[in-house]
């Protein structure tokens, strides 16, 4: 019995709130009336039965709350308990009445937790439990015979079954399996087809196998779908149902007619008759109001509760506010929908972080991890991968408890000497870091970056920088795309050291611009070493042509490099005033080392032109040979490749475009300085030789420009080329990307969340599918030519909506606000324009239609075609080659945020590049911890210091806004910025003013804010 035991959740570890579907973050469940109490069995999906222990006072919400807590359910709002009443009638649990006014006697009543509302999409569910259990009510329904279909795709659906149950297909194993166990009825008959299905699934995971089900079934038309009996106005036997669509009209298992919400103006019932009013239409040969016959006022009753619910569940933005009682007298039913609404639920997930904790599949003999957290937890070291939610038997309790009392003399022995080791470990800690404290120039103590926990980077774990996992301030697990992972261990830095700090460093802006470009050249050399000695120049694989090519570009250009670095910082060293070598001459500017730089590039001009030849001679290699596209594949899967490839093969070419605004910020700075120098006409010898600098590295820009141009677009495609399943051919010279980004698409099943590619010939359309692959499919493509764009909120009435009119088709889409709807229509614009004016014949990106269907639609032609022989899933044919592709590019980073970027934000981007020290602070913490920070790629990635082979987190900004601290927020330092995302707040703080504009301006530019600092 499950009273106030420890749940499953508990001996996980989960916190209170995990489960709790219905509360908001941060709530605790609500306390349970005191009282008698009753003991009340719940039939979970999997058909283990348990029972909970309530207050006879409590409401149904309570108990319900219970069971999501149990299963650590966090979607829990899709599922429901029903239940046969006294009148023998399967009603729902009403989470607003009290349990013992809807079970007259619960001793002899089973509830049974099932799921309630149907989403057209189940890419629309976060969690894998959520499928899981999406998973067994389909199997459920197609052993009662609820779920009807063709022979064939009852074969597919129940091949997917037993994929997820014993895994990889072995004839023996399929075989008996199937004589064993019964999931559909007359199944002797389609074994065959069955174990032929089976094969063709090789390599799914339970996860994959629980998908592919959905994805099959969703397509059905009777999925989801639950009969009430009733006739029409003639006597004719029909059934009703309510679907997330609207109210479904039934004649046998032929679905023969359907009323959308949109066209339903009112539902009621009047004793056995069931009401539809329909809105007004002139084209519409119905009846204003359609009556149908059931079989009593109870039937009627039970049908209009859960079209109310599923009306609210799929169509409102929040639940439901409860009317105001009456005074005297009450008209009509006060049931209403609680609970929240389907958008509640998802925005709920997407803006919470939970703990995913693995969970037991009862059915499964597959060894699979079902915690598909991408975060390390430390609970997850001290349980099995597969745990069952029954509970642990009183012999575990005892072996447990045992076990647990021969081990204690050892334990404390072992922590008795660790103490003893930690208190001599802290000894000599202190004492080195007075050492270091004493005799170091740097900006904070090296002990401040001390303190990086467990992160991602590339879909990696890095779990070697601390013994154990620190959650973040908030108490919340955090996410590779809402944090940077990082705790708060980092050592404090006393305003005492900032005085002393300031005291020993020049304050002059142009030591800072200098101070900038060396942090830059540290990163950027670490760049070019990547390519120099990356496994691309030893691979045997890679041709000799292009191994050559690649060793004659960077060579040169990493030992140039090199010694201009290290020339920078011996001038740096000797402006700092670190030794006393300036006492003889004028160190203090950084006009003669850029010139002398500009001029040795200049040299190096055949090198940087070769660049752009390399990305098209790396890519022409990849596609002729499938080893170095492995080989490539796993070089971006490491660590220390934190961006794409190309984009390291771009670098020279990018950095030309940072050493010029460089130089203009220093030209800019030195004919407005009027300091006391001791040589006469300093200044101007100062502003010439960057001047003459500057001339250098335009002209070097200018000769490079179109290449370079051209090449990030090349690029830019072929990136998005790995990211799309369905498409080919996309990067060709002549195409332009232009912008990428979420969309809502208004369809007959309300606003789905939907992809969308914009270039200079086409629009894609697509979704995220969840597979192993993470890539994007396309659903269709809308070609510019002819096309048109207008405005279209007053006539759908959908916030920020504008429609697309093709000759061939229109499509309604909705922005997440006005200023992403004005990108959009601005962008659309132009590229109609670039459309009208290109000649050339309109050409159709897709892939054959064949290549890529995926199971769901061949179910759909199986319910009209009988033959599937030979056929295989596109995850099969296209999931190999790109199983391992990252599932935190930009365009993910989109998608999750709900934003878009277009090729101007890639330019702002690739000039906004900057590296150097930050300290860091989370919102609850006390003190700042310094780090090395590198800005590249619209996101933030951090590093201890900029000796690191690999950063240790990593933080996406597109979403984020850019601020200063406001005065209640407490922080009363210097050159303090402010990221926020919904509830993730970060702050960083500069070493100066320069530093301080550049950061904000940098951070602006990749987080898309438009309101900047006032003295910026």
């Amino acid at each position: 019995m499950v009273e106030q035991e420890p749940t499953a959740g508990h001996r996980l570890g989960a916190p209170d709130t995990l489960g709790i579907s219905t509360l908001e973050a941060g709530q605790k469940p609500p306390a349970v009336p005191s009282g008698r109490r009753a003991a009340v069995r719940v039939r979970m999906l999997d058909d283990s039965e348990e029972i909970f222990d309530v207050s006879q006072r409590a409401s149904g919400k309570v108990l319900f709350e219970m069971v999501c807590a149990h299963l650590n359910l966090i979607e829990g709002d899709y599922f429901g308990l029903e239940f046969q009443d006294h009148r023998k009638m399967t009603v729902w649990l009403d989470l607003l009445k009290p349990i013992m006014k809807q079970i007259r006697r619960p001793k002899h009543t089973v509830l049974r937790f099932v799921v309630k509302f149907f989403p057209p999409d189940h890419g629309q569910l976060m969690e894998e439990l959520t499928r899981y259990l999406f998973a067994l009510q389909i199997r459920q329904d197609l052993a009662t015979g609820r779920l009807t279909c063709t022979d064939s795709s009852a074969a597919l659906l129940v091949s997917h079954i037993i994929q997820s149950e014993i895994g990889d297909f072995e004839e023996t194993q399929c075989r008996q399996h199937l004589l064993n166990n019964n999931y559909i009825p007359d199944q002797m008959a389609l074994m065959d087809k069955i174990m032929d299905f089976h094969h063709t699934h090789v390599g799914h995971t339970p996860a994959e196998s629980d998908y592919q089900l959905l994805e099959v079934s969703r397509r059905l038309e009777m999925y989801g779908i639950r009969l009430h009996p009733a006739k029409d106005r003639e006597g004719t036997k029909l059934s009703l149902a309510v679907a997330h669509t609207g109210v479904l009209v039934f004649q046998g298992h032929t679905r023969i007619n359907s009323f959308n919400w949109s066209k339903v103006r009112k539902l009621s019932f009047k004793r056995k008759r069931f009401l539809i009013k329909l809105r007004p239409d002139l084209n519409s040969t119905y009846q204003d109001t359609l009556e149908f016959v059931m079989a009593s006022r109870d039937c009627c009753k039970v049908f209009w509760k859960i079209c109310v619910e599923y009306h609210a569940f799929f169509r409102l933005f929040e639940e439901p506010k409860p009317k105001p009682k009456p005074v005297l007298f009450s008209r009509g039913s006060s049931f209403r929908f609680s609970g929240r609404t389907q958008k509640q639920v998802m925005d709920y997930v997407k803006e919470t972080e939970f703990k995913k904790l693995p969970f037991d599949r009862k059915h499964s003999r597959v060894q699979y991890n079902s915690a598909l957290s991408p975060l390390p937890s430390p609970l997850h070291s001290q349980v099995p991968n597969q745990v069952s939610c029954k509970g642990y038997s009183l012999d575990f309790s005892l072996s447990l408890f045992l076990s647990l009392s021969r081990s204690i003399f050892i334990y404390l022995s072992i922590l008795l000497f660790l103490s003893l080791f930690l208190f001599l470990f802290l000894s000599v800690l202190i004492c080195l870091s007075l050492y270091l404290f004493h005799f170091s120039g740097s900006f904070l103590s090296p002990s401040d970056g001390a303190g990086l926990s467990v992160s991602l980077v590339n879909g990696h774990r890095r779990g070697d920088e601390l013994n154990a996992t620190i959650p973040s301030p908030d108490g919340q697990q955090p996410s590779p795309l809402t944090s940077p992972l990082l705790n708060d261990a980092g050592a404090l830095r006393t305003d005492d050291e900032e005085e002393n700090r300031r005291k020993r460093f020049p304050t002059d802006k142009a030591y800072f611009i200098a101070k900038e470009l060396l942090t830059t050249e540290r990163t950027y050399l670490k760049d070019l070493e990547l390519i120099t000695l990356s496994v691309l120049s030893k691979e045997e694989c890679v041709p000799e042509s292009l191994r050559k090519l690649l060793k004659s570009s960077f060579e040169p250009l990493h030992t140039y490099h090199s010694d201009f670095l290290k020339e920078l910082e011996q001038r740096l060293a000797l402006w700092e005033g670190r030794s006393n070598a300036h006492i003889k001459g004028d160190y203090q500017r950084i006009g003669d080392v850029m010139l002398k730089n500009t001029q040795a590039l200049k040299m190096l001009t055949a090198q940087l032109q070769k660049h752009a030849e390399c990305v098209g001679e790396l890519e022409k290699a990849c596609v002729a040979s499938r080893r170095l596209a492995s080989v490539c594949r796993d070089f971006e899967l490491q660590k220390a490749c934190y961006v794409p490839v190309n984009v390291f093969i771009l670098r020279p070419l990018h950095r030309l475009l940072h050493y010029k605004q460089i130089l203009e910020r220093l030209c800019k700075h030195y004919p407005a300085t009027q300091p006391d120098f001791r040589d006469s006409g300093t200044v101007n010898a100062r502003s010439s030789l960057l001047a003459a600098a500057l001339a250098d590295v335009s002209e070097l820009e200018a000769v490079l420009r179109d290449s370079m141009l051209k090449t990030d677009n090349y690029q830019r495609l072929l990136e998005l080329q790995k990211d799309l399943l369905g498409v080919e051919g996309l990067a060709v010279p002549t195409r332009e990307f232009i912008r990428l980004g979420c969309l809502s698409k208004l369809s007959g099943k309300g606003l789905q969340q939907r992809m969308f590619f914009l270039f200079s010939d086409v629009l894609l359309y697509t979704s995220r599918g969840i597979t192993a692959s993470n890539q994007f499919k396309v659903h269709g493509q809308l070609p510019l030519r002819g096309m048109t764009i207008r405005e279209s909120e007053d006539e759908w009435g959908v916030p920020h909506c504008f429609t697309l009119v093709t000759p061939r088709q229109s499509l309604v889409v909705a922005a997440s606000s006005i200023s992403e709807m004005e990108k959009w229509m601005e962008d659309l614009k132009m590229a109609v324009d670039l459309a009208e004016d290109c000649s050339g014949p309109a050409t159709s990106l897709l892939t054959n239609s064949h290549d890529v269907k995926s199971p769901g639609e061949w179910a759909s032609e199986v319910e009209s075609e009988d033959d599937l022989g030979g056929s295989r899933t596109s995850l099969e044919r296209h999931g190999n080659s790109s199983a391992h592709h990252r599932g935190n590019t930009t365009v993910h980073v989109c998608w999750h945020r709900n934003t878009s970027v277009s090729m101007l934000d890639f330019s702002i981007a690739t000039e906004n590049q900057l590296s150097g020290n930050l300290l860091r602070k989370f919102k609850n913490s006390n003190g700042w911890q310094k780090l090395w920070v590198v800005f590249t790629n619209f996101s933030l990635f951090f590093y201890k210091t900029h000796q690191d082979e690999f950063p240790l987190a990593s933080l996406p900004l597109l979403g984020y806004s850019v601020t200063v601290p406001a005065e209640s927020e407490n922080i009363h330092k210097d050159y303090v910025f402010k990221l926020h995302f919904k509830s993730h707040i970060y702050y960083f703080r500069s070493e100066s003013e320069y530093s301080f504009e550049r950061y904000a301006v940098c951070a602006c530019g990749q987080t898309h804010t438009r309101v900047l600092f006032k003295n910026i």
